[in-house]
């Protein structure tokens, strides 16, 4: 495949790459402007040093909110305001003067993922981003599903139980939450001292991580007898955490145990790619852009 110029916008930075040869050329960080006009300064300028450095054919772009492919409107909402509700994909293009792809974060990773990472070999995959609170994405035939209002992958909108959604109840940040709220305690506390403190004996600890399995469990089991993927991968922050897919069945097993008629189980890992997903994903989102 001929050079691609890469880009991953993100809040805080957008990270920029070449692509050549399947490895990511130059890739570095900057900080996300403030303005449309800064960031599409900020945009034009890098494509123009990528075009110095390679003979690039096109530009993947990997971005939040809900990515209208038939329209190249950025619909929903995210922490950078400006990209939204216009056709950015249209402006780009005729700044780059190249050809340009877009698409959500999550569907890029799971693209990433489901090409060269966890997820090779399978023509069907879910991936759960489990981050402050749970995304994802949904392929098959190796093509990311969209849904008709894109919402094809927003699996932190389920319904757990009466007291939440799987984002409320399936993450570590809403898990100390629950735990302060409990003890009583105030102040910083990160995902690995509450870890702590439940293997230290703590038991309001313990119980908020169990029931952020439970809540995956339950989650993951709805997903395998609804879409039936041949894999589901688990991406965030948490995926760095070795108990997670012990954690998680754990809890499927009480399910399958209420369950009596359930056999099929869910085949379960953790993301290949971390930092280099979204970026690997626009260069594959950008390939099967220009095959339709």
């Amino acid at each position: 495949m001929a050079p691609l110029g890469l880009i991953d916008i993100g809040g805080t930075s957008i990270k920029f790459a070449i692509w050549q040869d399947a490895t990511l050329m130059s890739h570095h960080a900057i900080e996300t402007p403030t303005t449309k006009a800064a960031f599409m300064d900020l945009l034009q300028r890098e494509v123009n040093a990528m075009k110095a450095q390679a003979d690039i054919v096109g530009v993947g772009i990997s971005s939040p909110g809900s990515v209208n492919k038939a329209t190249g409107v950025i619909e929903g909402a995210s922490a950078i305001p400006y990209i939204h509700n216009f056709p950015i994909q249209a402006e780009l293009t005729a700044l780059f003067n190249l050809p340009v792809s877009m698409e959500n974060d999550a569907n890029c990773a799971a693209l990433a993922e489901a090409t060269t990472g966890a997820g090779r070999g399978a023509a069907s995959l879910a991936f759960l981003v489990i981050g402050t609170g749970v995304g994802g994405a949904l392929i098959f035939n190796h093509q990311i599903w969209h849904g008709a209002h894109l919402f094809g992958g927003e699996f932190g909108y389920t319904k757990i139980d009466a007291t939440g959604t799987l984002s409320e109840l399936g993450t570590v940040p809403n898990a100390i939450r629950r735990y302060q709220e409990m003890t009583g305690q105030t102040g910083a506390l990160s995902g690995q001292q509450l870890y702590q403190l439940a293997d230290a004996g703590d038991i309001a600890a313990r119980h908020e991580i169990e029931t952020m399995y439970d809540a995956l469990a339950q989650g993951i089991f709805n997903l395998q007898y609804s879409f039936d993927p041949e894999k589901i991968i688990l991406g965030g922050g948490v995926s760095n955490n070795p108990d997670l897919i012990p954690g998680i069945q754990r809890a499927l097993a009480g399910i399958y145990e209420q369950v009596e008629i359930a056999t099929l189980k869910p085949e379960l890992a953790l993301c290949q790619y971390t930092d280099e997903a979204n970026l690997r994903g626009a260069a594959v989102d950008f390939e099967q852009s220009q095959q339709v």
